[in-house]
């Protein structure tokens, strides 16, 4: 089976050292079983949730924003920022092996997916209008997210 290396949150809230751990590779009927309509339609359709409407866009909690898929650390409260877009955005991963990226030409323009390492499950773009320290503004639908509070 296949596996990524990654870091996963630890008994302790924390983040572990880098470990492999196997990718998440299920059906679509195990999707749907695993996930709301919602969820599927954004995470396993490259779907778009309406502007302003994600759940986690006014969230100021410190915690970490894992993959609703797979559970894989994906951002830490940390490095989340107002980008006035409507969606959350964040200007680094928690970790660069965590997130993946392919080219999208969808919508007759050319943008960078996101998606997660572990499960491939989409999770919006990236651009290159951030704040610093990255220049780097990751746009995340909320559906694909679920937020961890800091313990």
């Amino acid at each position: 089976m296949p596996s990524v290396r990654v870091r996963v949150i630890g008994a302790d809230g924390k983040l572990t050292g880098p470990a492999d751990v196997p990718k998440v590779v299920l059906t679509a009927a195990e999707w749907r079983k695993r996930l709301t309509p919602e969820q599927y339609r954004v995470t396993r359709g490259r779907g778009t949730e309406p502007a302003f409407c994600g759940g986690l866009l006014g969230n100021k909690e410190a915690g970490i924003y894992v993959c609703v898929c797979c559970d894989l650390p994906l951002f830490e409260s940390s490095a989340k920022f107002e980008s006035g877009t409507g969606w959350p955005s964040f200007y680094a991963p928690i970790n660069a092996v965590h997130v993946g990226t392919t080219e999208d030409r969808s919508f007759f323009t050319r943008h960078t997916e996101v998606h997660c390492a572990r499960c491939a499950g989409h999770l919006g773009h990236v651009f290159d209008d951030g704040p610093q320290p990255t220049g780097l503004r990751y746009c995340v639908n909320s559906a694909a997210l679920k937020f961890e509070k800091r313990k």
